[in-house]
């Protein structure tokens, strides 16, 4: 596969402000199920983490912003690459979706059904879903791009990153509702009606 512009392997100082990310949106979610996301501040938020608010908004522009980082995008992207190519667009990403999903641990699936059920319940933070999902579309189309052998911009691909993003939303909402549901099942069955639609995979226009 041919190298991706989009991702390169995190050094030690990219690792240790990942670890600070994280344990920043870790004390924010903890404070937003114990009080209200409206009650909590930026402020609240430092001083549980142990850091300056200069500091969190290095890391976050806003409270929104703590709350819709995914830290996993890098891990997807990671597990596409390992990926082989013949074994084509659709299974590899079904195949990286198991293997990234499929791995989280209860407390992170917890996590992870928190963050939703805040974007979905206060407008504010649906507002900024969508340019985080403009952002995560750009970023996987230039990743199928240079899979396919094709421009980010290509309107197969387009296409086909909408719909692998429309299946990961459709699996999503009953995920949250229903803490008992499996999420990587969800989306499993989600993204087999799409691949029904993408037979041959993604072929140059004629």
């Amino acid at each position: 596969m041919a190298d991706s512009p989009v991702i390169d392997k995190p050094g030690l100082r990219e690792r240790k402000k990942a670890k600070t990310r994280a344990a920043i949106q870790e004390h924010a979610l903890r404070l937003f199920r114990e009080q209200g996301y409206d009650a909590t501040t930026v402020e609240q938020i430092a001083e549980a983490a142990e850091v300056s608010p200069s500091t969190f908004f290095r890391y976050f522009g806003s409270k929104e912003d703590v709350v819709i980082y995914d830290g996993l995008d890098p891990i997807m992207i990671e597990a596409w690459r390992r990926q082989p190519a013949e074994l084509g667009l659709i299974p590899g990403l079904r195949a990286a979706m198991h293997e990234v999903f499929g791995a989280l641990s209860p407390a992170e699936l917890s996590e992870m059904r928190l963050r939703g059920q805040l974007v979905y319940g206060i407008p504010e933070l649906r507002l900024a879903m969508i340019d985080d999902l403009v952002r995560t579309a750009t970023m996987m189309s230039q990743e199928v791009a240079v899979r396919v052998g094709l421009p980010a911009d290509d309107f197969q691909v387009r296409v086909a990153v909408g719909a692998f993003m429309g299946a990961m939303m459709a699996a999503t909402l009953p995920a949250l509702l229903d803490p008992a549901a499996d999420f990587v099942e969800l989306f499993d069955r989600a993204i087999s009606i799409v691949e029904a639609g993408f037979p041959h995979g993604i072929v140059p226009a004629r």
